[in-house]
């Protein structure tokens, strides 16, 4: 499958204001008119290439969302402060009180936490599931029902949606099926396999060198303009916007994006083969031991592999503890929340990014003490990095030293 879209993006061209490579940022909050009437025109939505107020949009912004269209093959794309900023604004401007929402089970914590108890003081109902029971998907649907969500390779857990399958459930009973793509820019294009609106964490890959929190929202120009509209739009009115600065950095950093998703998932494959060769439980879409293995291999795109985030599981959370800072003494990478850094970064979710989830639904969906979430980095000699790590498993004998063969 050839993939368009990285071309789409390589191929956008924005000049600055002098003819600089780059397009100059807009570091203003407001913006002038030669006349009232513009102005009034502006505010209402009814001219094109004028700014009135930068909550509103600014160049900047909107030349990062137009990457961002390009990036996820769709019609345009809006730009918030932050991942939750553009989850929560897409939530609230499709639903309203009494409506139902089909998710996940397994999602990033601060969107379980708004989805489970946030939502509720709007009166909005959540049914999570496994997204990977289609039959569950399809049998949870009630007359109330407005949106399905998932994530594409899902946070913590790494299970993989079935995105075309689920985009049929949601087109035949007519509601908008909404995919977080944070774990897998490139690797999947979600709108290409029918999901109607697409949201990232830019703070993740798409920046890369975590700097800044940003998100975004791809959709149809219908949908992201509602988002703008200044009487009604969830986007507008909750106030989630990116600085002009931030925006500019991080239409930088995309342009290496397809060159850091290559080597992030290059490195994370070929650590995940090696240790479930050594007989630890490893987690990831790459291995044919993963149950989305083939799911995963029907919709990606091949030259950008399995992406940079695997599981492992060290059979406590002492055992985790120990080791993730050992390996940061080390200087194999971080005890830190977050992905897609160029250093590797590691954490036990069930204590930090899926804290939200109470004890018993994280057992309930496999999430064990043990378990540490590595996104993998950007390490240029990855066989170096394998003999460290597997020698902090053998110091804290995780593993048995006769299985040792650096």
């Amino acid at each position: 499958m050839s993939h368009k879209e990285a071309n789409d993006l390589q191929d956008l061209q924005y000049f600055g204001e002098f003819g600089g490579v780059n397009p100059s940022i807009s570091d203003s909050s407001t913006y002038t008119f030669l006349s009232a009437k513009t102005m009034f025109d502006t505010f209402e939505g009814n001219t094109e290439g004028c700014y009135l107020y930068s909550r509103h949009s600014s160049p900047s912004n909107l030349y990062l969302g137009e990457a961002l269209a390009a990036l996820e093959g769709t019609e345009t794309a809006n730009v918030t402060a932050s991942g939750m900023g553009a989850i929560t604004a897409v939530i609230l401007q499709l639903c309203d009180s009494g409506d139902h929402i089909i998710s996940s089970r397994t999602i990033y914590g601060g969107t379980y936490a708004f989805m489970k108890n946030f939502l509720k003081k709007f009166n909005i109902h959540i049914t999570f599931l496994d997204i990977t029971d289609l039959d569950a998907v399809a049998n949870a649907i009630t007359s109330k029902t407005k949106m399905i969500y998932c994530e594409s390779v899902s946070n913590p857990l790494l299970e993989v949606a079935d995105i075309s399958a689920l985009a049929k459930i949601a087109k035949k009973n007519e509601m908008p099926l909404v995919v977080d793509n944070t774990f897998s820019p490139l690797s999947i294009t979600p709108a290409k396999l029918g999901a109607d609106i697409v949201i990232h964490s830019l703070t993740k890959f798409i920046n890369g060198s975590s700097d800044c929190v940003a998100g975004a929202i791809c959709g149809t120009k219908e949908f992201c303009l509602s988002l703008k509209d200044v009487n009604n739009g969830a986007g507008m009115l909750l106030g989630s916007t990116l600085d002009s600065l931030r925006g500019a950095s991080i239409l930088k950093n995309m342009r290496t994006l397809h060159i850091r998703i290559k080597k992030h998932s290059e490195n994370a494959q070929f650590l995940a083969e090696k240790f479930e060769a050594d007989g630890l439980r490893v987690v990831y879409p790459g291995l044919s031991s993963h149950p989305g293995h083939l799911i995963m291999e029907d919709q990606m795109n091949p030259q950008y592999g399995y992406g940079g985030l695997m599981t492992m599981d060290v059979g406590s959370l002492e055992n985790a503890n120990a080791l993730m800072e050992m390996m940061q003494e080390r200087k194999l990478g971080y005890l830190a929340v977050s992905l897609g850094f160029y250093k590797t970064l590691f954490s036990a979710p069930g204590t930090s990014t899926s804290s939200e989830i109470p004890l018993e639904e994280q057992k309930a969906m496999g999430l064990g003490d043990g378990l540490i979430r590595f996104s993998i980095g950007l390490d240029d000699d990855i066989q170096r990095t394998y003999n460290l790590m597997k020698k902090c498993m053998l110091d804290l004998q995780i593993l048995e030293k006769d299985t040792m063969d650096v």
